[in-house]
């Protein structure tokens, strides 16, 4: 008999839409009705109820968030208030990602670099939303507003307040895979496309010194997304020894067989450079570049000095074991 899981009625967020997804990944719960009531007496028929009902308790199956006392976060890295999306995702995450990305032969160690990395940038953010938490000081203004983000998306699943209401159920099963086709992609990319490319990075950081004495220079024969590894493989090298440069710049072949060096930014998703390509280069190209760096077969380095490229694999080097005596 299938099983069935329960949920509020009435106007839906990302929350409750994105943990009834993940449920629904699990053999258990693969063809489980979604029975949405905020009746005691409906949901108590219920195997498991999520973002309704005052209680959280994980023997039972019950995972609210919204009762007076509740604070739980994912981990004691985090600060976060979790939702009934990130309640459901802590209990059975990792079933989930192996679920997902069953291609990928995941075994427990990458479960488990995954099922953080999936917290902190998906997970972590509809908890936020959905609790009501900032990411940043309420004294801070806004640049600019943002309204495209999945929480938002979903939001607009509903009615508007002069619309007839409609099938909400139906409209809540959009809610579902609409969060459902986002993460999916994201533990797709995360298993099949950011893992592999940590092993990358780490052979990369490895061999640095065979690039250049001074350590500081990283070079993959090969692109791969690499700030969030660099950081985190030499976060871990850092605990063993404080003493040690870190990475300025980085290294890697472009599509058209030309070669990039890369400023490493002073942490990841920041615009501001460790140590920005020089000054007197930014905004040159070609012969002006070659002429005033001393390198032959120069391309460009950006206005803001956090990218450069030449053409070959030496004049990249050339390029940032330069760059790093000059302001």
């Amino acid at each position: 008999m299938p099983k069935i899981i329960g949920t509020h009625s009435g106007t839906f967020h990302c929350d409750e839409a994105l943990a009834c997804f993940m449920l629904r990944q699990l053999t258990e719960y693969s063809d489980a009705k979604i029975v949405r009531s905020r009746d005691p007496a409906v949901l108590e028929t219920c195997d498991i109820v999520v973002d309704v009902g005052g209680v959280y308790d994980h023997e039972a199956k019950r995972y609210d968030h919204h009762q007076r006392g509740f604070d739980e976060q994912f981990s004691a890295e985090f600060k976060t208030k979790l939702s009934s999306a990130g309640l459901i995702y802590k209990h059975y995450g990792q079933d989930v990602i192996r679920a997902i990305a069953k291609e990928a032969d995941l075994d427990n160690s990458a479960v488990d670099q995954l099922y953080k990395k999936l917290y902190e940038s998906v997970i972590e953010g509809v908890d936020g939303i959905d609790n009501g938490v900032s990411q940043y000081p309420s004294d801070i203004e806004p640049a600019y507003k943002e309204s495209t983000g999945l929480s938002a998306r979903v939001g607009r699943l509903n009615p508007w307040w002069n619309q007839p209401e409609g099938d909400m159920d139906e409209r809540f099963a959009q809610a579902m895979a609409l969060t459902g086709s986002e993460f999916t992609e994201r533990v797709r990319y995360y298993a099949l496309s950011w893992l592999p490319g940590r092993k990358i990075v780490e052979q990369g950081y490895t061999g640095r010194f065979d690039i250049d004495k001074s350590g500081q220079i990283v070079l993959f024969d090969t692109f791969c997304p690499w700030k969030d590894h660099i950081t985190t493989i030499e976060d871990e090298a850092l605990e063993k020894n404080p003493e040690q440069a870190k990475i300025v710049y980085v290294l890697y072949p472009d599509t058209s067989g030309a070669w990039r060096v890369q400023a490493v930014p002073e942490k990841p998703g920041s615009f501001v450079s460790r140590h920005p390509l020089p000054e007197s280069w930014r905004g040159i190209r070609d012969d002006a570049l070659s002429e005033r760096s001393g390198v032959e077969g120069c391309i460009f380095i950006h206005q803001s000095g956090f990218i450069g490229g030449n053409k070959t694999r030496d004049g990249a080097l050339a390029l940032a074991r330069k760059a790093l005596t000059m302001d």
